[in-house]
C-alpha cells in the first residue's frame, strides 16, 4: 500500500513540508478548489498542483475529489453538458498522469456530522454524528456547515434541491448514477483512469435524501453498472463501518479480490447507538473497527494502491479544519504503516 495524506492546497494551515515529516508518507490527495462544481478543471491548474507537490518531495496520488454537478445525480436536461465537462476534466487529469480519481454521488451533502468539536474524555475533540441531534436539524436553516462541503449553496438555491429531490427516490437516483457512469466510464478507460466512488457517509438516508451507496449488497450493483476495472470504488472504513450490519473488512476483501478497489480511507469509529458514532483515534482498541483485520485484509489481496488516515481527532492544542488537523492523522498514518509491516512479516 501506498501512504497519502489529504491537503486542501494553499489555503490548508498544514503545509506539504510538515506532511513530508511524517514516517512513510508518500503521496497527496488533492483538488482543484477555485473552479466551480461543474466547469472543466483547466490544465494548467492541475500542472501547477501537481508541481508544488512534487517540488515538496511528495506525488500527487488522488484526486480527492471532482464534484458531480447535482443536475446530473438529478437527472436534469441539462445534465449532459456538465457530463462532457466532467470528460474533458478527466483527460486533463490524464494528460497531467493522474490515474485515480476519488468522487461520490450523495445528493447535496457531503459527509454529515452532528458536532464538529465533542471533547472526548482522553481530551481531545472529534466529529461525531448523534441522531437524536441531526433529527432536529433543519439543513435549510443555514446552521449546518461542514468542511468539504460546497459552501456556494444559498439558503434558496437548498430549498430548491430539496424540492426537487422530493420527486425522486432511490431508484431514481440509481437511474441517474447509471447514466453518468456509462458516459464517463468509457472516458476514464480510454484515458487509463481508475474511477472510485466513495461511500455515502453516513450509509444512510439523512434529511429526506436518498443514498445509495451504502453496503455489500449495493457496491456490488454499482461495479455491475458498467464492466470495467476503471469502475472502481474507494473503500472507506469510517463510512461503511459507520452500519453496524457492514463488515468492513470481509467486503475489502470481496472488492479487491475483484480488483475494483482503488483507494481505501482507513480510520476507526466508535458505535454509540445504532446510527450514532463518534471518529475515535486509530488503533482499534479505540473504536469499533478492528484495524488489524482491515490492513490484513488489503495485505490478503495484494493491495498496492493509495491509502490515507482519513480524519483525525484534533490533539494537543491544534487547531485548524475540523477533522484534518496533523497530529492525529499523521499517528493515525504511522500506525496503518506499522500494521501492515506486522502483517507483511508475519506472512514472511
Amino acid at each position: 500500500m501506498k501512504m497519502t495524506f489529504r491537503w486542501y492546497g494553499k489555503e490548508d494551515p498544514i503545509s506539504l513540508e510538515y506532511i513530508r515529516q511524517i514516517p512513510g508518507m508518500e503521496g497527496i490527495v488533492s483538488a482543484i478548489y477555485d473552479v466551480p462544481v461543474g466547469e472543466v478543471w483547466p490544465l494548467d491548474k492541475i500542472e501547477a498542483l501537481k508541481k508544488e507537490i512534487e517540488d515538496a518531495g511528495l506525488e500527487l496520488s488522488v484526486i480527492e475529489s471532482v464534484p458531480v454537478h447535482e443536475d446530473i445525480k438529478l437527472g436534469r436536461p441539462t445534465r449532459d453538458k456538465y457530463i462532457e465537462n466532467y470528460q474533458q476534466t478527466l483527460r486533463n487529469l490524464s494528460k497531467a498522469g493522474i490515474k485515480v480519481v476519488c468522487y461520490n454521488f450523495m445528493p447535496v451533502f457531503d459527509w454529515t456530522r452532528s458536532d464538529l468539536e465533542y471533547r472526548l474524555d482522553d481530551g481531545s475533540t472529534a466529529l461525531i454524528y448523534n441522531e437524536d441531534h441531526i433529527k432536529k436539524m433543519d439543513p435549510l436553516s443555514g446552521e449546518l456547515a461542514l468542511p468539504g462541503w460546497d459552501s456556494s449553496y444559498t439558503k434558496d438555491d437548498l430549498a430548491d434541491l430539496f424540492k426537487a429531490y422530493e420527486s425522486g427516490d432511490e431508484e431514481k437516483l440509481w437511474e441517474n448514477l447509471s447514466y453518468f457512469i456509462n458516459k464517463i466510464i468509457p472516458v476514464a478507460e480510454e484515458e487509463d483512469i481508475l474511477m472510485a466512488i466513495h461511500p455515502d457517509d453516513p450509509p444512510w438516508n439523512i434529511f429526506g435524501l436518498p443514498r445509495i451507496i451504502t453496503n455489500k449488497e449495493n457496491l456490488e450493483r454499482f461495479i455491475n453498472l458498467y464492466d470495467s476495472k476503471s469502475n472502481g470504488l474507494t473503500m472507506c472504513s469510517g463510512s461503511l463501518g459507520c452500519d453496524k450490519n457492514n463488515d468492513f473488512p470481509e467486503m475489502l476483501r470481496y472488492f479487491g479480490k475483484k480488483d475494483r478497489v482503488h483507494f481505501v480511507h482507513a480510520r476507526n469509529i466508535k458505535h454509540t447507538g445504532t446510527h450514532s458514532f463518534e471518529e475515535s483515534a486509530h488503533p482499534s482498541e479505540k473504536g469499533s473497527l478492528d484495524m488489524y483485520e482491515i490492513v490484513k485484509a488489503m495485505h490478503d489481496f495484494g493491495y498496492e494502491g493509495p491509502v490515507r488516515p482519513d480524519h483525525g481527532r484534533m490533539i494537543w492544542g491544534e487547531t485548524g479544519k475540523p477533522g484534518y488537523g496533523l497530529y492525529d492523522r499523521a499517528l493515525g498514518a504511522t500506525y496503518l504503516i506499522g500494521l501492515y509491516e506486522a502483517v507483511s512479516k508475519g506472512k514472511e
